[in-house]
C-alpha cells in the first residue's frame, strides 16, 4: 500500500487531516479528525456528477454533505473511493443515465450495459482503516454490503444516513430500496 504524507485541510464543514492511497493506478482520498475510540467512518463511493455537479438524480452529493456535517461534530473518517458509477466508470454510468431517460431503472440499465448492479469493492476500504489504526467502527450507510464488507474491522453500530427523495431520485432511491436491499 503507497500512501501520502498526511496534511491539514481546512474545509467549510471544519478541520481535517487529509491523506491518499494508491490501490494500482486509483487514487483514494482519507480525511479525519480527532475521534473516540469507535470513529464514524463514512465509506463514500465517487460520483462526480451528484459529489461535485450537484445532480438530483441520485443522492451521493448529499450523503457526502451529510457524512461531513456528522464526523465534523462527532470525529471519524470518511474514505472516498475511486469506483464511479458502482463501479463500471464515468463513461458507462452516462450511458446508464441515457437509459434511465429511456424508462430504465438504474439496475436495469447496468444490466443492459452488460454489468452487474454493484461492482464496488469496499477491501480496500479496510486496508486503510487498518492503516489508521482503527480495529472497531461505527458505519454510516444505508447500504447493507457496506455494513458486512469487512473481515478484520468489527462494525459496531450502523449510522443510517436520511435524505430526504426529490422528484427526480424518487425512483432511484426505490429502487436501491427494492433491488439493492439500501435501508432507506
Amino acid at each position: 500500500m503507497k500512501k501520502s504524507q498526511i496534511t491539514n485541510l481546512p474545509t467549510k464543514y471544519g478541520k481535517f487531516k487529509a491523506i491518499s492511497y494508491k490501490e494500482g493506478d486509483k487514487e483514494h482520498f482519507v480525511i479525519f479528525n480527532d475521534f473516540k475510540d469507535i470513529p464514524i467512518v463514512r465509506i463514500h463511493s465517487e460520483c462526480l456528477t451528484g459529489d461535485v455537479f450537484g445532480s438530483l438524480r441520485c443522492d451521493c452529493g448529499e450523503q457526502l454533505e451529510k457524512a461531513l456535517e456528522i464526523i465534523s461534530k462527532e470525529g471519524g473518517v470518511l474514505i472516498y473511493l475511486r469506483q464511479e458509477g458502482r463501479g463500471i466508470g464515468l463513461y458507462n454510468k452516462i450511458n446508464a443515465y441515457a437509459l434511465q431517460d429511456k424508462g430504465f431503472d438504474t439496475v436495469e440499465a447496468n444490466h443492459q450495459l452488460g454489468f452487474e448492479a454493484d461492482l464496488r469493492d469496499f477491501s480496500f476500504a479496510e486496508e486503510i482503516l487498518k492503516d489508521l489504526g482503527i480495529k472497531k467502527i461505527k458505519i454510516l450507510t444505508n447500504n447493507p454490503r457496506k455494513e458486512f464488507a469487512f473481515k478484520e474491522i468489527e462494525v459496531v453500530k450502523r449510522i443510517p444516513i436520511k435524505i430526504s427523495p426529490n422528484p427526480h431520485n424518487k425512483k432511484y432511491l426505490q429502487t436501491k430500496k427494492e433491488k439493492l436491499n439500501h435501508k432507506l
